[in-house]
């Protein structure tokens, strides 16, 4: 059994995050692993079970100052023993910006976050644009480095930059965790963060399968996935990602 642990699902799905949590179960379903969804709102534990996924969307600056207070107390000590332990978390947008230290807003509160990674996010300038946009990031596999892609839509007015942490991957075209590094979201053992939407996980079904596996062989680690039939995703990837190179 593989759980879903999505956080604060009712505050943080801002940009249709829940589409990772379709595709996740998915592509557990069809290869006949079982699957369970647990939300976990404020104010609940997480309570891991040993396959587990925890994905955490975006949301408004609102909502982000009450999941702050949320995961100050043991539900940020318990994300951080999982990340140790090889658990399995995805943060997307405003999510990812809560794995790191701190979320500045706009009116300069410091919203502090779990630190998983560590990172920073800022507030845009008076003079900058939010950066939005579809976006293609080179994503190297961490055993052998070979890159691998992704692609997404990125909306965000916050400028994140890393301190000692290795980045999800390099910007190919759009503007990535501030549109002046290059760098594209964090990677810190099974915990990932990103600027992506799209929905991310159904846009790129080898981060998706990538995911589960992690989970899955915390149990046993020589199990492996049945190949799926992803054709029309490649397809779609395809287009998304040469339109993109194209336009460079």
């Amino acid at each position: 059994m593989l759980t879903i642990h999505h956080l604060y699902a009712d505050m943080m799905n801002l940009y249709g995050d829940r589409g990772n949590v379709i595709s996740i179960k998915k592509r557990c379903e069809w290869r006949g692993i079982p699957v369970e969804v647990v939300d976990v709102g404020l104010g609940e534990r997480v309570r891991p079970t040993g396959r587990d996924v925890f994905l955490f969307g975006g949301g408004q600056d609102r909502e982000q100052g009450l999941l702050a207070d949320d995961l100050s107390g043991s539900k940020g000590a318990d994300l951080r023993a999982i990340v140790e332990d090889g658990g399995v978390v995805l943060g997307v947008c405003g999510g990812y910006q809560l794995m790191g230290h701190h979320y500045e807003t706009p009116e300069g509160e410091k919203l502090p976050g779990v630190g998983i990674f560590d990172l920073h996010t800022e507030p845009r300038g008076p003079d900058e644009a939010r950066l939005i946009g579809n976006v293609l990031v080179d994503v190297p596999a961490p055993e052998t480095r070979e890159e691998r892609r992704i692609v997404g839509f990125e909306n965000h007015g916050g400028r994140t930059y890393l301190g000692d942490c290795e980045p999800l991957g390099r910007v190919v075209a759009g503007f990535g965790n501030n549109g002046r590094d290059g760098t594209e979201g964090a990677r810190r053992l099974n915990a990932y963060g990103t600027y992506l939407h799209g929905s991310l996980l159904p846009k790129n079904p080898w981060l998706t399968d990538e995911l589960i596996l992690n989970a899955l062989r915390r149990a046993d680690d020589s199990l492996d996935l049945e190949p799926l039939e992803d054709s029309v995703e490649r397809s779609a990837f395809e287009s998304m990602s040469g339109r993109l190179v194209r336009g460079r």
